[in-house]
């Protein structure tokens, strides 16, 4: 047997070292709540593509949703309720468009758009569904472009009631 491997090998213990321990008292390590910030991009879909993979093997749902930035004050003068919610529906679709386009591979959960600064939204959403892991792509910005636009992945990481699993954009010949 090898050194440091107990006699009889090893098994599943719980809290206590006693196997089959409460599971309800253990925190749950595998995501079965699978939260995916969608903003439209190529990146995004490669992330939700990932979720998916991660969702068929644990038996987890996955959960789209998209934040409708806000506009400035100044604009949201000339954007009347209707011209909002006709907004909302459009990207309820376009995400309940994605969902289908990838039914067998995982399963799915409520879509949701929200309107407001994307930082804010997804950690919002990410507690009211008690997600146990956000997916989210990151279109890797540096320099300037980063400290001009920030990092939403970023500030998400930071402020997420759960683990975040950022997918880099894939780029050509890589």
């Amino acid at each position: 047997m090898p050194a440091g491997r107990p006699e009889g090998g090893w098994r599943a213990a719980g809290r206590g070292g006693r196997a089959g321990a409460d599971r309800a008292t253990m925190p749950r390590m595998l995501p079965k709540v699978i939260l995916v910030p969608i903003d439209f991009s190529v990146n995004a879909e490669q992330a939700l593509d990932h979720a998916c993979a991660l969702a068929s093997k644990l038996e987890a749902k996955v959960h789209l949703m998209h934040a409708l930035v806000s506009p400035p004050s100044a604009l949201q003068v000339a954007l009347t309720e209707d011209i909002i919610e006709n907004l909302v529906k459009g990207h309820v679709e376009a995400l309940e468009n994605l969902v289908r386009s990838r039914q067998g591979t995982a399963s799915f959960g409520e879509v949701a758009v929200e309107v407001g600064d994307p930082r804010d939204t997804i950690v919002a959403v990410a507690k009211g569904i008690d997600a146990d892991l956000i997916v989210m792509g990151t279109h890797g910005r540096r320099g300037l472009s980063r400290v001009v636009m920030g990092s939403v992945a970023e500030d998400v990481m930071r402020n997420a009631p759960c683990p975040v699993l950022v997918v880099r954009e894939k780029r050509a010949g890589g």
